[in-house]
C-alpha cells in the first residue's frame, strides 16, 4: 500500500471503511430480521396448535389416515400429527417427506414439557418449524409449517443487501476519489511549484487560499522561498562586491608586473625604482591576501560548532593587543584594562574579531595617540583618538565592503567590521559604533557569559537565550563618554580585578549605538 499514491490510498481507505460499515450493518439487519421472522412464525404456529389441541377433531383426522385431509392441510402449508408417550405417531399420508418426531415431542406427550418448538428437516430436505402441545392425556398434537417461503425471503433480502452494499462501496470510492482530488489539489499545486522552481530556479511564491493545514503548508513554503531568495541575493551581492574589490589589486598587480617586464626588456631599471616597485607589489599581494581571507571568513554562514569551548575573553583580547602592537606604526600607545570574562564559543573567531577592532583603531590613531582597550562585564570597548566617524556613515560601518569617503585613501577591504559583527552575532552578542569622548571612534562588542561548570547554590539569573545566552541589544547612538554606570577598571586592576557576577544580561554603555557599517 505504501507504493500507492496518496489519492489512491484515500480512495481505497474510504471504500474499505464504507464496505466494512455496510457489511456490519447488513449482517446486523439480516440477523435481526431473521430472528423477528422466526419469532413471529413461532408465536403464530404455537397459537394455532394450542387452538387446534382444544378439540379432538385434528387428532382423530390424524389417526384416520385420510389423504384428502392431508391434501387440504398441505395446501395451507401445514402438516400435523399426534404422538403418545410411547412414541407412537399418527399422521395422515400425503405429499412431502416424513418428519422424524423425536424426544422433545414425546416429552410433551408424557407431560414433561408444556410445549416444544424446533426446526426439523424432512426426508426430502425441506425444513419445517415443528410445534408440539398437549392434546389429551398421554397424547401431544404436533403441527409443522414449512420454512421454504421464509428462507426464500431471507435469501432475497441477503441478495438485496449485497447489491446495496456493493453500490455503497462504489459510491464511497467515487466520493473518496473526489475528496482526494479536491483536498490534494493545493498539494499538487505546491508540488508543481517546487518542480518548477527546481527546473527554472525562479523563486516565485505560490498563491495561498484559505486558512487550513494546506494553506499553512503553502505559507511555510513561501516563507522558505523568501529565505532562499534572500540568501541567494546575499550570495549574489557578495560575489559582485568581491569581484569589484578584487579588480583593483589585480589590475595594480598586473600593471606593476608589466612594468617589470618592460624594464627587463630595456635592460633593467635603477635600484631605487626597482625597490619601490617590489615594495608596491608586496603591499598589493598582502592586500589581496587579506581580502581573500576576509571573504572566506564572511562566507562561513554556518552556526557555531556543536562542541564550543570555554574561552577567557580577557586572554583573547590580551593576545590580540600584543599581535597588533608589534605591527602598529610608531608612537601608538595602548591603554589596556581587562577583567576576566568567560564565554562559550570559538576562540579563533573571537580573536579575529578583536584583532579587526584593534587594527581599525590603530589605522585611524594619530602619532603618539592612545588606543583604549577596556573589558568590563563582558563588554569590550575599543576607542581611538582619530577623527571619528561621520554621522552619515554610522548606519553603514558594519556592512560588507562599505568604506567611507575619507577611508578610501587607506588600505583595507571594507570587510573587517563586517567580520566583527558576524562573529558577535554567532556568539549571541552584539556590536555598536559611535563617538568617543576624545573625538575619535568607539566600538563596543558584548558577548554573553558561559554557563557555570557546576550548579551554583542558587538558581542563576544570567542572560536568557540558550547555553550561551543573548546579550542585550545596544541603544540608539553613542554621543557621550561612558556614564558612571560603566566605569572602566583602573590601570592597576589590569587582568587582576575579579569578574563581575553574572546577575543579569550584558548591558552596554547607555550611549551605545545600534549595529551599523565599517570605517576602514
Amino acid at each position: 500500500m505504501s507504493r500507492l499514491t496518496l489519492a489512491r490510498r484515500v480512495t481505497l481507505l474510504a471504500a474499505i471503511a464504507v464496505g466494512v460499515s455496510v457489511a456490519a450493518t447488513s449482517l446486523a439487519a439480516y440477523v435481526f430480521l431473521r430472528q423477528q421472522l422466526y419469532s413471529t412464525l413461532d408465536e403464530s404456529l404455537l397459537s394455532r396448535a394450542q387452538g387446534a389441541a382444544s378439540s379432538e377433531f385434528l387428532s382423530n383426522l390424524a389417526c384416520n389416515n385420510n389423504a384428502d385431509t392431508a391434501a387440504v392441510l398441505g395446501a395451507a402449508d401445514i402438516r400435523f400429527a399426534t404422538v403418545n408417550a410411547n412414541g407412537e405417531v399418527c399422521s395422515p399420508s400425503g405429499e412431502g417427506g416424513d418428519i422424524k418426531i423425536g424426544g422433545p415431542e414425546i416429552r410433551v406427550a408424557d407431560g414433561g414439557r408444556a410445549y416444544s418448538i424446533r426446526t426439523i428437516t424432512s426426508t426430502d430436505g425441506v425444513p419445517y418449524r415443528v410445534v408440539s402441545v398437549p392434546n389429551r392425556e398421554g397424547v401431544a398434537l404436533v403441527m409443522a409449517q414449512s420454512l421454504e417461503s421464509t428462507q426464500q425471503a431471507l435469501s432475497k433480502l441477503g441478495v438485496v443487501m449485497l447489491i446495496v452494499g456493493g453500490i455503497g462501496v462504489v459510491v464511497a470510492a467515487m466520493a473518496g476519489t473526489a475528496v482526494a482530488r479536491s483536498g490534494l489539489g493545493p498539494v499538487r499545486r505546491l508540488t508543481r511549484a517546487a518542480e518548477e522552481i527546481a527546473r527554472t530556479e525562479q523563486l516565485r511564491p505560490i498563491e495561498v487560499s484559505g486558512d487550513d493545514e494546506i494553506a499553512r503548508l503553502a505559507t511555510a513554503f513561501n516563507d522558505m522561498l523568501a529565505a532562499l531568495s534572500a540568501s541567494r541575493e546575499r550570495q549574489r551581492l557578495l560575489v559582485a562586491d568581491a569581484g569589484h574589490e578584487l579588480r583593483t589589486p589585480l589590475t595594480s598587480l598586473r600593471t606593476n608586473i608589466d612594468l617589470l617586464g618592460q624594464a627587463a626588456a630595456r635592460g633593467g631599471m635603477d635600484a631605487d625604482a626597482q625597490r619601490e616597485l617590489l615594495a608596491d607589489l608586496r603591499a598589493q599581494s598582502e592586500e589581496l591576501t587579506t581580502l581573500i581571507q576576509d571573504l572566506v571568513e564572511l562566507a562561513r554562514d554556518e552556526p557555531l560548532s556543536h562542541t564550543p569551548e570555554r574561552v577567557d575573553l580577557a586572554d583573547v583580547v590580551d593576545g590580540a593587543v600584543e599581535r597588533v602592537r608589534r605591527r602598529a606604526h610608531a608612537g601608538v600607545n595602548f591603554d589596556v584594562r581587562l577583567e576576566p570574562w568567560t564565554v562559550l564559543g570559538e576562540s579563533q573567531a573571537i580573536g579575529r574579531a578583536v584583532v579587526n577592532l584593534l587594527d581599525n583603531a590603530v589605522k585611524w590613531s594619530p602619532d603618539n595617540g592612545t588606543v583604549m582597550v577596556w573589558l568590563q562585564n563582558g563588554v569590550l570597548e575599543v576607542s581611538d583618538q582619530g577623527q571619528g566617524i561621520a554621522d552619515e556613515d554610522l548606519p553603514y560601518v558594519f556592512d560588507r565592503f562599505y568604506r567611507a569617503s575619507d577611508a578610501r585613501r587607506l588600505p583595507g577591504s571594507g570587510l573587517g567590521l563586517a567580520i566583527v559583527r558576524q562573529a558577535a552575532e554567532r556568539h549571541g552578542g552584539w556590536v555598536s559604533a559611535g563617538h568617543s569622548a576624545g573625538g575619535g571612534a568607539v566600538f563596543r562588542m558584548a558577548l554573553p557569559p558561559a554557563p557555570p561548570t557546576s550548579p551554583p547554590p542558587q538558581p542563576p539569573q544570567g542572560p536568557p537565550g540558550g547555553p550561551m545566552g543573548t546579550a542585550q541589544p545596544p541603544p540608539a547612538h553613542v554621543e557621550a563618554p561612558p556614564s558612571p554606570a560603566y566605569s572602566p577598571p583602573t590601570p592597576a586592576a589590569r587582568r587582576t580585578q575579579p569578574a563581575a557576577p553574572a546577575s543579569g544580561p550584558v548591558q552596554p554603555a547607555p550611549h551605545a549605538p545600534p549595529p551599523s557599517r565599517e570605517r576602514e
